[in-house]
């Protein structure tokens, strides 16, 4: 059986989490990227940690997925809330427990570092994706997502 391992994300890791988050943004959304764009927007987070954080799963020495940790302050909980973005899992390991290892992983980490919860957002369509999230305990929130771009 191969072994799977989680780890905090390198400097050495970067353009790999950078060409994952751009298939995972065409694979969700058919949006294609710049890929050089992403590139500094992955590095902006190793340059500056209050931004948050990336972990990656190995299997046998093999860089198999990631997602991001960014943190939102909650002042009704006194704490923080770890918001879980770019996951992306490579398609030859999906369906063998990557993102439920590293959900796992940060759950443990959230809970040791104080965090008051876990949330994260879905594309409406996503019902794979979902049931997934469920299944791993988390529930459906009354909140609605806005934005506007500036």
């Amino acid at each position: 059986m191969s072994t799977l391992m989680i780890r905090q994300a390198e400097r050495g890791d970067i353009a790999a989490i950078a060409e994952w988050n751009a298939a995972m943004a065409w694979e969700t959304e058919q949006k294609r990227l710049d890929i050089q764009l992403l590139t500094r927007g992955v590095t902006a987070v190793f340059d500056e940690p209050r931004r948050g954080v990336y972990f990656v799963a190995e299997r046998d020495g093999h860089a198999v997925g990631c997602l991001l940790i960014t943190y939102e302050w909650s002042d009704w909980r006194n704490g923080d809330f770890w918001w879980i973005q770019s996951v992306y899992v490579a398609p030859e390991a999906r369906r063998g427990g990557v993102f439920r290892a590293l959900y796992g992983d940060v759950a443990r980490r959230a809970a040791k570092a104080g965090a008051v919860g876990l949330r994260l957002y879905v594309e409406t369509e996503n019902e794979r994706a979902q049931r997934t999230y469920q299944q791993l305990g988390m529930a459906e929130c009354h909140y609605r997502m806005y934005e506007q771009m500036i």
